[in-house]
């Protein structure tokens, strides 16, 4: 078997931020459109009206300051309240797979390998823009890249359950190089509407190289020491936007077609899976919590990181595990990956890491890796 470890990872942030208050004003105005629509439905009592949401709301349920997003005009339009993207032609290169090629370049480079280095591509990401062909095998082709590619949704935890995926190819010879993309569109999957969501997600790109340690052109590299999955099935988290809505004869901008949750359940409930999926990890690897140097977590509300965190620990801090969450929000699966591509330089050699992520499904992936 091979040693395998990652030696690169790769970030593309979106040209376009939303504030907190920018999004709170466009909320609000729309919240006062359709109050004033409705009138008459509320005044009876057959229906309520819209509350009005706000940044001191926003920031103490989440942590969140604002998000990065592909498009900010028609977010921010109180009549439509989510992006006005442009369609593309089938000879032009997806927008997935656009900004996974810019976040694969920035990896590859931080490895010193070129495309052609590459003999499999994962692209893994809670949404797809389309069915078929897969994004990976576009980012493929648009990187030169041999060998295979395909795309994987496990939600929230796609880039986790990649790696493992990726671990196993190289460890047993069908890859020596693997590419894993994570490009989380979220702007066009949440309901800006609902003020309970509206400000939770942001779109970014995060992209990590996994190959043999004896075949690494860098010196900055990570050993994976291990990896564990982990799912169990629940409707707390859900999007029933697919293929067959159309011949479901459903509306097809239903709220049930974008994201949507039961926050305070996915809170009670996560948490303690989360943290007993850490600690059976750890302990199948000979190692307690208090071993782990760092804890690149799941960057979904920065409540819940500091809960398992202190379950963990006893005690939250930033060191112990980074929070990206006020400047990127929740960019499901990369939200750990981006903690780690930014907040991994200043551990020593030998200092121990785990890069978990949790979300719908339930699903939870952990990844212990060793600073080489």
């Amino acid at each position: 078997m091979h040693s395998v470890v990652i030696s690169g990872t790769g970030l593309y942030q979106p040209p376009y931020t939303i504030s907190n208050a920018e999004l709170v004003e466009a909320f609000n105005h729309y919240a006062d459109i359709q109050n004033e629509r409705l009138a008459s439905e509320i005044a009876s009592g057959a229906r309520e009206a819209i509350a009005h949401s706000s940044v001191e709301f926003i920031e103490k349920a989440s942590g969140i300051r604002q998000r990065y997003v592909m498009e900010k005009a028609g977010v921010l339009d109180p009549l439509r309240m989510y992006p006005r993207l442009q369609a593309r032609s089938d000879d032009a290169l997806s927008m997935m797979a656009e900004i996974s090629v810019a976040a694969a370049q920035d990896a590859l480079a931080r490895a010193g390998k070129m495309g052609a280095d590459v003999d499999m591509v994962l692209c893994a990401a809670s949404n797809m823009q389309r069915a078929y062909p897969a994004i990976a095998v576009e980012v493929q082709q648009a990187l030169g890249a041999t060998g295979y590619g395909f795309d994987m949704n496990v939600a929230c935890s796609s880039a986790t359950f990649a790696m493992e995926q990726a671990v196993n190819a190289v460890r047993c010879g069908t890859a020596k190089c693997v590419l894993i993309v994570n490009p989380e569109l979220t702007s066009s999957h949440i309901e800006w509407r609902d003020r309970d969501c509206h400000f939770i997600f942001g779109d970014v790109c995060t992209a990590v190289l996994i190959e043999r340690a004896d075949t690494t052109s860098t010196s900055d590299v990570w050993e994976i020491v291990g990896t564990h999955l982990a799912t169990q099935f629940s409707n707390n988290i859900r999007n029933n936007f697919g293929f067959m809505n159309r011949s479901e004869d459903s509306d097809s901008v239903g709220r049930d077609k974008t994201f949507r949750q039961e926050g305070r359940k996915v809170f009670k409930e996560v948490v303690p899976i989360a943290v007993a999926h850490i600690e059976a990890h750890l302990e199948k690897l000979g190692l307690t919590p208090a071993q782990v140097r760092r804890y690149w977590l799941h960057q979904a509300n920065q409540g819940m990181n500091q809960l398992v965190l202190k379950k963990l620990l006893g005690e939250a801090s930033n060191d112990r595990a980074p929070l990206i969450l006020d400047e990127f929000a929740n960019t499901a699966s990369a939200g750990s990956i981006i903690a780690f591509h930014k907040f991994n330089s200043d551990l020593a050699a030998g200092d121990m890491g785990v890069i978990c992520s949790f979300g719908a499904g339930y699903s939870v992936g952990s990844v212990v890796v060793r600073k080489h």
